[in-house]
């Protein structure tokens, strides 16, 4: 069974709207974007976090 992937975000208001970004636990960037209102970006964002990448995004040859 995979491993729970744990994943991070920012949202900040920027000229033209709001920013928003998510990331895994190495700090890497798995969805960005922007929107016209809070609202929407923070919608934008729980999204991203019930649907992560596929779990093979994350695996890390060593």
């Amino acid at each position: 069974m995979p491993q729970p992937i744990s994943l991070a975000y920012s949202l900040s208001q920027a000229e033209e709207g709001w920013r928003w970004s998510v990331y895994d636990e190495d700090g890497v960037t798995v969805a960005n974007g922007a929107d016209a209102d809070r609202d929407a970006a923070q919608a934008a964002v729980d999204s991203a976090l019930r649907s992560p990448p596929a779990a093979t995004a994350f695996l890390k040859v060593v």
